[in-house]
C-alpha cells in the first residue's frame, strides 16, 4: 500500500484537477445563458458564490455582487479564494510535484503547461466576456487531456485506484452544484410568459456536463427538466453522473486495503436516501436534496481521510 501522505496527495490532485474542470463549466453555464437567454432577465451571477458556499470570503474582499467581481473571485482570486480555478491549478501541481516518482512524469509536464497558460490568459483579459468562453473551453479540454494521459499511461493499481476515488467524489459533488445552479436560476422567476426558458437552461445544463449526448441516446426526449434532473442523478452510464460516480467509487474501494470499512460506510450513508419519489415539482424538495447529497459527499471524504490518510 501507499504511504498515506502519498495517497492523499494522489487523491488530491484527482480532486483539483476535476474541480479546474467542473469550476470551468459552471461559469460557462452562466456565460452560455447570457447569450441564449431573452435581454430582459436578470441572471444572479451571486447564485455561484451560494452553491459553493462562499458568502463570507467573498464578502471579505467584494463590495459588490457583480459578474465581473463574482467571476474573478471564482476563477483567479487565489488569495481569498483557495477553491478558485486558478488556486486549485497550483495545487494540482505542488501535488504532483511531490509525488513524481508514483504518477507519469508528462503530466507534471501537462499541468505546468496548463497553469502557464491559465495565468498568462488571465493578465491578457480571458476573464472579460467576449473572451470568457473560448479560454474556459481550452481549460476543459487540456484537463480533460490530462485525465485521458493519465488513464492510458498509469498502471492500473492502488495509485489508480486512489486517483479514481477522488476523481469521482469530486465529480459527483460538482454535478449536484451544477444542477443547483440550474435549478436556482429557475427558483428566482417565473418563466410562464417565457416557455421556452427552462429548455434553455437545463440544455445548457446538459451541455455544461458534457451529458447532452448521452441524454439522447439513453433517454430519448425532447430537454426536459425532471429528465435532466434525474439523468444526472440516477443514470448508471454516464461517467458524471451523481450514481454513477458513486458506484465508480465503490469499485476502486474494494481493491484497497481496509477497503470493508470503507465501504461499510458508504452504505451506512446511503446516498440514496431522500431522493425525491418524483422530479416532476422541481421545487425546494430538489434543492434540500441536493444540499443533502454535497454533505454526504463531505461525510466520505473524511472517512477516507480517517481510513487512509492519517497513518504515517
Amino acid at each position: 500500500m501507499l504511504l498515506s501522505r502519498v495517497a492523499e496527495r494522489i487523491y488530491w490532485s484527482a480532486r483539483y484537477l476535476q474541480r479546474v474542470e467542473s469550476t470551468a463549466r459552471l461559469v460557462n453555464v452562466y456565460t452560455n445563458l447570457l447569450m441564449d437567454l431573452p435581454k430582459d432577465i436578470d441572471i444572479s451571477w451571486y447564485n455561484l458564490i451560494t452553491l459553493n458556499s462562499a458568502e463570507k470570503k467573498y464578502e471579505e474582499r467584494y463590495k459588490v455582487q457583480d459578474e465581473r467581481n463574482v467571476v474573478k473571485f471564482t476563477l483567479a482570486d487565489g488569495d481569498t479564494n483557495t477553491n478558485s480555478m486558478l488556486a486549485s491549478l497550483e495545487m494540482v501541481r505542488e501535488n504532483l510535484r511531490t509525488t513524481r516518482e508514483v504518477m507519469p512524469e508528462n503530466a507534471w509536464e501537462l499541468i505546468n503547461e496548463l497553469v502557464s497558460f491559465a495565468k498568462k490568459s488571465i493578465a491578457d483579459g480571458a476573464l472579460n466576456r467576449g473572451k470568457r468562453h473560448e479560454f474556459l473551453t481550452q481549460v476543459i479540454n487540456q484537463c480533460q487531456l490530462i485525465q485521458g494521459y493519465v488513464e492510458s499511461t498509469l498502471s492500473h493499481d492502488e495509485v489508480w485506484d486512489m486517483w479514481c476515488i477522488g476523481r469521482a467524489l469530486e465529480r459527483a459533488d460538482m454535478t449536484t452544484r451544477i444542477l443547483d445552479a440550474g435549478a436556482n436560476m429557475l427558483f428566482d422567476h417565473d418563466y410562464k410568459e417565457k416557455s421556452h426558458v427552462p429548455l434553455v437552461v437545463w440544455g445548457n445544463v446538459l451541455r455544461s456536463s458534457g451529458g447532452d449526448h448521452s441524454y439522447r441516446r439513453h433517454v430519448a426526449a425532447s430537454v426536459y427538466g425532471p429528465k435532466v434532473v434525474e439523468f444526472l442523478i440516477t443514470d448508471k452510464f454516464f461517467p458524471r453522473s451523481v450514481g454513477y460516480c458513486l458506484h465508480q467509487i465503490e469499485l476502486s474501494v474494494k481493491k484497497l486495503p481496509r477497503g470493508r470499512k470503507v465501504m461499510s460506510a458508504i452504505k451506512t450513508l446511503d446516498l440514496g436516501h431522500g431522493l425525491p419519489s418524483s422530479f416532476e415539482q422541481l421545487d425546494g424538495e430538489l434543492s434540500d436534496y441536493l444540499n443533502d447529497v454535497q454533505v454526504k459527499i463531505g461525510d466520505l471524504h473524511s472517512i477516507f481521510s480517517e481510513t487512509w490518510f492519517s497513518l504515517d
